[in-house]
């Protein structure tokens, strides 16, 4: 947990401010049973009323400015924390950010969020105990042994046999608590990815009425997390009683031995009473440091997990000295490119070369599972490849930087993916500058407008979270939209006009032709009549290319192209 305090560097002063109240306060609450034993020693066997009033109203002065201390250091320390807390959220998000896809399936989206939430509010409650017990704790236990034994060193005798006693208590309850709050972390993991797969998912899981399968499941994590808080609670539970039983003893054991001296002239009755306070100033601090250490485990846990998204290293980077792509404007070169997934037992792609040229439109058709989206994944460099190079006018897409390679690429995913806000919000994703006239002109081309005219607001029409309240095509058609608006030299569409009617289809590709004259068009599709009049198809077959060619001369030379064709279209329609 030491490596997330570099996070609190913006914080110095406060932070040292807070340790500076934290002292004055212990100061104050150590000075007040020393001044309570001067009252009782002297003035009252005394009868000296002027004396008590001197030293009552200075025990109150001392006792205001220690509560002062402790306010300002409250507030001051929750400050801190929150703070911590915010600046920790950001890092995660923005290192996040720069993970590829390989780190995303490595961790898995609902550990992230876990992490990125839950843990990181862990440690920012234990950062400000830290700020206040374990700061406060220790001062006010070495300060309380130092006034014990300045009262009576032989009591104190107590005290040595006391506090191995409570050391020995607290380490044995935590020692079994640490590894049951490390597994809590990863069922709540758990819990949270049956979660979100139930919330994401429930058109299919009513439709199935798989309502009582998935309860079941969710029951299912939802007890075990349960039955290890629990479980866990338990033995951190049993700390506070054992504490408050060693305490009560101590308390009795001090009185017990106190009252001898004191009988034998040793020791005055006020030193006693101060001699108490101490004792309990001791107690006290220690259980301070035993709840501290009911919490510590589970930060502990939390922030190995948070660290270890900090820690993991993209597997994409940037190069040391990025290249600029040449004056062509987005000519696409694969050369034989090799590719596997990490943990595949064999190449998702083998052996891809070919070329797409700025003016041209380049198909990509295959079956299912036979690489289409994956190839189309390693042109913005979602993915490193094996072997081979993936050229941009002329330049290895792994020597430019990512934010370059990128603008140049206007990417429309196979699943239409919309965020919450605007529909002009929305288009204008793919650039923000976009002027209102821009954000028409794509939605025009998109075929998007005519829907668009007939929501209440418009372009204003707010969008719920994921696109839940639009249908698939006016997704992909918003999607479609949202790249065109950007510009781009090279168009990637995967797969991108499968929810799309024909009708919608044809006027769409009709629409893209002037738009898209000096940029790359790269399209995956599963129909036929979508790549048909492409410059150029390429059809894969299980990672690897079975033919190069336009329609008519893939339907002489290309037998698996054959196949998808006349699985699609009438005799009549191939003629």
């Amino acid at each position: 947990m030491t490596r997330l305090f570099r996070f609190l560097k913006p914080f110095g002063i406060s932070v040292a401010l807070v340790l500076a109240l934290i002292f004055l306060q212990s100061m104050a609450e150590l000075y007040l049973p020393t001044l309570m034993a001067d009252i009782v020693d002297l003035g009252v066997v005394k009868g000296d009323t002027p004396y008590i009033l001197k030293i009552g109203g200075f025990m109150l002065l001392v006792a205001a400015l220690g509560t002062l201390f402790s306010i300002a250091a409250s507030y001051l320390s929750s400050k801190v924390s929150a703070g911590f807390g915010k600046t920790l959220r950001g890092k995660v998000f923005a290192h996040v950010e720069n993970f590829s896809l390989q780190e995303f399936d490595k961790i898995g989206t609902a550990s992230l969020i876990t992490r990125t939430t839950n843990d990181i509010t862990q440690v920012q409650q234990v950062l400000t105990m830290m700020m206040r017990m374990m700061i406060s704790a220790p001062m006010m236990c070495i300060g309380g042994i130092i006034m014990a034994v300045s009262k009576d060193a032989k009591l104190s005798l107590v005290l040595v046999v006391v506090i191995p006693v409570i050391a020995l208590t607290i380490y044995a309850v935590t020692r079994k608590g640490i590894p049951l709050f490390k597994a809590m972390q990863v069922k709540l993991d758990k819990i949270n990815l049956v979660l979100r797969e139930g919330l994401t998912g429930i058109r299919v899981i009513r439709s199935f009425n798989r309502e009582d399968h998935e309860q079941q499941r969710f029951d299912a994590a939802n007890l075990d997390l349960t039955n290890t808080a629990v479980r866990v609670n338990r033995i951190m539970a049993s700390l506070m009683p054992v504490m408050m039983l060693i305490l009560n003893f101590s308390s009795i054991a001090i009185i017990w031995f106190g009252g001898i001296r004191i009988d034998n002239g040793d020791m005055q009755i006020g030193s006693l009473m101060a001699f108490l306070q101490y004792a309990m100033q001791i107690m006290f601090s220690l259980i301070m440091l035993s709840m501290m250490m009911v919490m510590l485990p589970r930060a502990s846990a939390s922030a190995t997990r948070i660290n270890e998204v900090l820690e993991m290293q993209p597997d994409i980077t940037d190069p040391a000295e990025p290249k600029s792509a040449g004056g062509k404007h987005g000519c696409v070169e694969f050369r034989d490119v090799t590719f596997s997934y990490p943990g595949a037992e064999k190449p998702a792609l083998s052996h891809i070369s070919f070329q797409a040229n700025p003016g041209d439109v380049t198909a990509i058709i295959g079956g299912t599972g036979s690489g289409k989206s994956t190839l189309i994944s390693l042109l913005p460099r979602f993915y490193d490849i094996d072997s081979g190079s993936i050229k941009i006018d002329g330049v290895d897409v792994r020597e430019m930087s990512q934010e370059a390679l990128r603008a140049k690429i206007g990417f429309v995913p196979q699943k239409a993916v919309l965020f919450s806000g605007t529909i002009a919000e929305n288009i204008r994703y793919g650039k923000e500058d976009a002027s209102e006239e821009d954000v028409r002109q794509a939605a025009e081309v998109a075929q998007a407008s005519e829907f668009i005219a007939g929501m209440p607001d418009g372009f204003d029409a707010v969008i719920a979270q994921g696109g839940t309240n639009l249908s698939g095509g006016q997704k992909q058609r918003l999607s479609i939209a949202r790249a065109l608006v950007r510009k781009p030299e090279i168009y990637v569409f995967d797969d991108s006009f499968s929810a799309l009617d024909f009708k919608t289809d044809a006027r769409l590709r009709a629409a893209l032709k002037p738009e898209t004259t000096n940029a790359t068009v790269l399209i995956v599709a599963q129909r036929v009549s979508t790549v048909m009049d492409a410059d150029q198809i390429i059809v894969l077959d299980e990672g690897e290319i079975a033919g190069i060619g336009t329609h008519r001369e893939l339907l002489d030379s290309c037998a698996v192209y054959r196949e998808i064709v006349a699985s699609q279209l009438s005799e009549e329609e191939i003629a």
